[in-house]
């Protein structure tokens, strides 16, 4: 997404968007953002298997919210980079706002999910929140958005604490 973001202001350094090179490897970027996105989703969902029915069906409609979005964004990308696809395969108007949505919602929650198991820093989903709002507030400040996104993220990547994998791994002597 930083990519993406980044490219965006160099696309609209000359005044115009979406008429080169920019503005093309930023969308592949950004498409390949949004599939690790719902790759990401899938296992937040792997590291929160409760065991009561009403947190696991809040874990699976967060999930699935999440990758039915990351299916809305990545059909408009791919609208972004092709007209052909756009004007044949139009997505409504009401699913061009319900899906980011649904996305942004499902991720906070799989995440907040994940800081009551005390699994992950309570201030992760709240910068998410922050650079998903700054994107929301102008389009100029994605790449600042992305970055806290991605500080908010590190938690995940960084940890080795078995609280933290999706259960296939065991210590040693366990």
């Amino acid at each position: 997404m930083v990519v993406y973001g980044l490219l965006r202001v160099v696309d609209g350094l000359d005044g115009d968007r979406h008429n080169g090179p920019a503005w093309d490897v930023g969308h592949v970027a950004f498409f390949a953002a949004i599939v690790l996105f719902a790759v990401l989703a899938v296992a937040l969902r792997g590291l929160d298997r409760p065991a009561a029915t009403a947190p696991r069906v809040l874990v699976e409609a967060a999930t699935v919210a999440t990758l039915f979005g990351a299916v809305c964004f990545l059909w408009v990308i791919t609208g972004d980079l092709s007209a052909d696809f756009r004007s044949a395969a139009p997505l409504p108007d009401a699913l061009e706002l319900i899906g980011p949505a649904l996305f942004q919602i499902g991720l906070l929650i799989l995440l907040v999910r994940l800081v009551l198991a005390r699994r992950l820093p309570v201030w992760s989903p709240v910068l998410v929140l922050v650079g998903f709002a700054a994107i929301g507030v102008n389009l100029d400040l994605l790449p600042l958005g992305a970055v806290l996104v991605l500080v908010a993220l590190l938690p995940l990547a960084l940890s080795r604490d078995e609280r933290l994998t999706t259960g296939q791994h065991r210590p040693v002597g366990s």
